[in-house]
């Protein structure tokens, strides 16, 4: 799909109206400098406990190696909050990954993301005056009270305080069906007239409705925010359960069955282990599907000598077959396929981070407005009191 948002080179642009934020203020050190890991080490060492490094699965080992804690983004996320101690959190990740550790830490710590421009293209596919529109829509053809919205972690504070706003929650990748049936029930269960508006990775939904809930395609409708009524008619929006926002990643929707298809031509023995953001036709020939923990633990435990195809972002698969030469590890794509936004956090940004702070100066605050983050905490804590994975990320 198009999305209307400009490209912005490293570390310039201004784009106030999307996810991604605005550009980076102030003179980044050379990424050719030699000096760069020593005075990141430094800046760390200067402010102690004062701050804590949060680092996402996805980040380049450049950075990850001055993580505190690496992890997925609502276990980062919950990680900076049970750290009430740090004056400044550090998050290497993306904006939507900030935005929620501050609605989770304290009001007395400071998020502070190294590249303001370091969005997900996910989370911008879901505006939210797209989704107001959609909300409204959905008014009109008579079925809103019958729909509870719920919004992948992936998603803009204010999509989150939107859910909260309308009954709806939060999910993760690895507790997307126990946030399903949650929402289900709250509109009198899976055999009732129930729907999801579930935003913004249509690929997570359809994947969780269909093999988890046991739901058929037939049930999943699309929602377009680019065409007149979400390109749907008022009987599919009435017939549907699950209406999916046209949205995905555009890491994982690169990944696709016809090379699948010539690895397993080429390994005998090999095991397709992907995420559930593919597309479904990937995820239905996969060997495992499941969340970045879930992928993580799935090769430590694989015995030696095993062989992997792993999709899902590169910079996380490299790290694994480093872990593990014991292991044949390989990427599901042809073409090298890094996260270019989650990329936009390199050692300069880091460092020029860091040695603000421990000058005294605090740069790239995120600084969540009150009512968005109250909603959106409402959100989060219906997701935290669902039963099961609710909390594993």
């Amino acid at each position: 799909m198009t999305i209307d948002l400009p490209l912005l080179p490293l570390g310039k642009g201004r784009d106030l109206d999307a996810e991604r934020g605005v550009e980076c203020p102030g003179e980044l050190p050379l990424a050719s400098d030699p000096a760069l890991v020593a005075r990141a080490r430094a800046a760390k060492e200067a402010l102690g406990d004062r701050v804590f490094v949060l680092g996402h699965h996805y980040q380049r080992d450049e950075v990850i190696q001055f993580a505190d804690v690496t992890g997925d983004s609502f276990k980062l996320a919950r990680e900076a909050a049970a750290r009430p101690d740090a004056e400044f959190i550090v998050f290497c990740g993306v904006h939507f990954m900030a935005e929620s550790a501050d609605i989770l830490t304290s009001d007395s710590q400071q998020v502070v993301l190294p590249d303001l421009a370091a969005g997900c293209s996910m989370a911008d596919m879901a505006r939210l005056p797209q989704v107001e529109d959609a909300w409204d829509a959905l008014v009109e053809a008579g079925v809103a009270d019958s729909v509870v919205p719920v919004t992948y972690m992936n998603s803009s504070a204010d999509i989150k305080a939107f859910c909260g706003r309308h009954g709806g929650a939060v999910c993760t990748s690895s507790n997307a069906d126990v946030a399903l049936e949650w929402a289900f029930s709250q509109k009198g269960g899976l055999d009732s007239d129930a729907k999801v508006l579930f935003l913004p990775d249509q690929h997570l939904g359809r994947n969780t409705a269909v093999l988890e809930l046991g739901m058929s395609l037939e049930d999943c409708v699309v929602w377009n925010p680019f065409l007149p009524n979400g390109g749907l008619s008022v009987e599919q929006l009435r017939d549907a359960r699950m209406i999916l926002w046209r949205g995905h990643c555009s890491v994982h929707g690169r990944f696709t069955e016809d090379v699948v298809d010539e690895l397993r031509a080429k390994h005998a023995d090999l095991k397709v282990l992907v995420h559930p953001e593919c597309r479904h036709e990937v995820v239905l020939k996969a060997d495992l599907v499941g969340s970045t923990e879930f992928i993580i633990k799935t090769i430590e435990a694989a015995p030696a000598g095993s062989t992997w195809a792993i999709g899902t972002e590169l910079n996380l698969v490299k790290r694994l077959a480093d872990a593990h030469p014991d292991k044949n590890i390989v990427f599901l794509d042809r073409n090298v396929c890094y996260c270019s936004t989650m990329n936009r956090i390199d050692l300069p940004h880091l460092v020029w981070a860091l040695e603000s702070l421990a000058g005294g100066t605090v740069v790239n605050r995120i600084d969540v407005d009150r009512d968005t983050q109250e909603w959106a905490q409402v959100a989060l804590q219906r997701m935290l009191d669902l039963p099961g994975r609710s909390s594993r990320d």
